[in-house]
């Protein structure tokens, strides 16, 4: 009934996408095996093979292939089983619109990265930051009107290691509270459900490296950055009079928008710690050295990894342009503009790293949206932020 719903929902779509529909997994591996696809969609309870398997045997087979699942409430002990094959996870029950656009977004995304060769090598990657499963527990409460702020501080309570990350970061100076924060109850309280969700989000992708040796460079010291970065950015939303939905997004966007380096230097450590030797000579600048080894820079690949996880396309945006936002076709000031502005200033007045120094802001893109004049004021207050 519901592979019966889909055909016809998504019937209007016939003359845009080629669609086949199966009943089982073992059906869809012996399609797949006679024809290409570029976006597979599983139910997570099937016959014979569920969701979990057959993702884990697409990412196998056909490693280049897009994999989303649907899955319940019931579902979360199947929902572990998929991290690192599964690149988003859309909630039964799914309204066609929501379908509708993952799979736009997933099909847009994978033809992003200008490397064929890349996007199937990010595809099968073993070091990928997966999906945390608190992060989408919380974004099911916040849906439901009637969950307080206390039940989404229990979910995290249950998540020992992500509480005490959350606590240290709550009650440092990035936020400048007056008072000790003792529980993940009163931290949502103090600082907002949406921001805790964009910590847990953040602190989950770093923490995945935490023990690794990364490419050349400081885990710890791209996190300070990233702070400094999400920061500022959110600090220059709230200059231009930003809704606070576009603020909350500037802020994600800074916090992640270096995510693609821990990807790329984590998965290839002897090519990334060339780069960055590269980098600190000055010969070329680290994202051309980057396109140059990989065919893609850092902010490509972080920015097609986390659409695929179905974050907001302005923050996907902010991610993946904050190099090159003349690239971006939305010309008004968006998360982009905030990220990008935020990330160069940073790394002029403090830069963790010489090779991070050389990153300039774009002065063409800033007097595109009439921003130009607003240079000094945001500058001010990166140099105010870094007093504090």
């Amino acid at each position: 009934m519901i592979l019966d719903g889909l055909k016809r929902m998504l019937r209007p779509l016939r003359e845009e996408w080629e669609m086949s529909f199966v009943s089982s997994g073992i059906e869809a591996l012996k399609l797949m095996g006679e024809t290409p696809f570029d976006v597979v969609v599983s139910d997570m309870r099937m016959p014979q093979m569920n969701g979990a398997e057959l993702l884990a045997e697409v990412l196998k087979r056909h490693p280049q292939t897009v994999r989303l699942i649907l899955s319940g409430h019931a579902d979360q002990d199947l929902v572990l089983k998929c991290v690192g094959s599964t690149h988003q996870y859309l909630a039964k029950p799914c309204r066609p619109d929501d379908l509708k656009a993952a799979i736009e977004r997933a099909s847009d995304l994978n033809q992003s990265l200008k490397d064929k060769g890349l996007r199937q090598l990010i595809s099968c990657m073993q070091r990928v930051p997966s999906m945390p499963t608190l992060y989408l527990q919380i974004v099911e409460k916040l849906h439901d009107p009637e969950i307080g702020l206390d039940v989404i501080g229990d979910i995290i309570a249950k998540d020992l290691g992500m509480t005490a990350k959350i606590l240290k970061l709550v009650n440092s100076s990035f936020f400048g509270l007056a008072r000790q924060i003792s529980n993940p109850a009163e931290a949502v309280s103090q600082v907002g459900a949406e921001m805790i969700k964009s910590l847990v989000l953040s602190v989950h992708a770093f923490s995945q490296f935490e023990t690794t040796s990364v490419g050349g460079f400081s885990i710890a010291a791209l996190w300070q950055h990233s702070q400094n970065t999400a920061r500022l950015a959110q600090a220059i939303a709230r200059m231009e009079d930003s809704e606070q939905k576009l603020v909350d997004e500037a802020f994600v966007g800074g916090l992640l928008h270096d995510v693609g380096k821990l990807v790329l230097a984590s998965n290839f450590p002897a090519d990334y710690a060339r780069i960055v030797k590269t980098g600190r000579e000055g010969t070329v600048p680290l994202i051309t050295a980057e396109e140059n080894t990989f065919g893609a820079n850092h902010a490509e690949v972080g920015g097609y990894l986390l659409g695929l996880w179905g974050l907001p396309v302005p923050v996907v945006e902010a991610i993946a342009f904050h190099h090159n936002p003349m690239e971006c076709k939305n010309t008004s000031f968006s998360p982009l503009t905030a990220v990008h502005a935020a990330n160069a200033l940073v790394n002029f007045e403090s830069p963790a790293d010489k090779v991070f120094s050389s990153e300039k802001l774009d002065a063409g893109y800033l007097k595109l949206l009439g921003l130009d004049d607003r240079l000094q004021a945001w500058r001010s207050s990166s140099s105010s932020s870094d007093d504090n």
